[in-house]
């Protein structure tokens, strides 16, 4: 699966560790469901502003969220799905602080996408746990990757 990442936010970020971190994370995404055939996935990170954009446009929701994530069919005459997240970085330093560290909350927004591109769904809070404990679990496998993704 290739894999592409687009950065329309202004903070300082370590692009070479989050192309490794969506690289691991695209890598298990396609262990979830080995039977799809995944072609490309696009990272962008984004901050509220932007994600605003797409939360309006797709969803109506005139408000910053952390991550949005679309799968989509197969580009006539290839083979493979493709989908998009879309990451607030500005949403994952601001809840950073409170919560693990930034760089750990967008790593688990980057995760977050990925596991709705798997399928899953969080809109009950048994599905949202569950999402919750394959992505940390990803996650702990790929700590290295996560140290320094937002640069101060």
């Amino acid at each position: 699966m290739k894999t592409a990442l687009i950065n329309r936010q202004k903070r300082r970020i370590n692009l070479p560790a989050i192309r490794r971190l969506t690289a691991k994370l695209a890598a298990a995404l396609e262990a979830v469901g080995p039977e799809i055939v995944w072609q490309e996935v696009a990272l962008l990170l984004t901050d509220d502003v932007g994600i605003t954009q797409y939360n309006r446009e797709f969803f109506g929701k005139d408000s910053p969220t952390d991550v949005i994530s679309f799968r989509g069919d197969p580009i006539p005459g290839e083979e493979g799905d493709t989908g998009d997240l879309i990451v607030n970085v500005e949403c994952a330093v601001r809840e950073g602080l409170q919560h693990d560290g930034i760089n750990a909350e967008l790593a688990l927004y980057i995760a977050h996408g990925f596991n709705h591109l798997s399928g899953a769904d969080d809109d009950t809070p048994a599905r949202r746990a569950a999402m919750r404990r394959t992505e940390l679990h990803w996650l702990a496998e790929l700590q290295p990757e996560i140290k320094n993704l937002i640069r101060s």
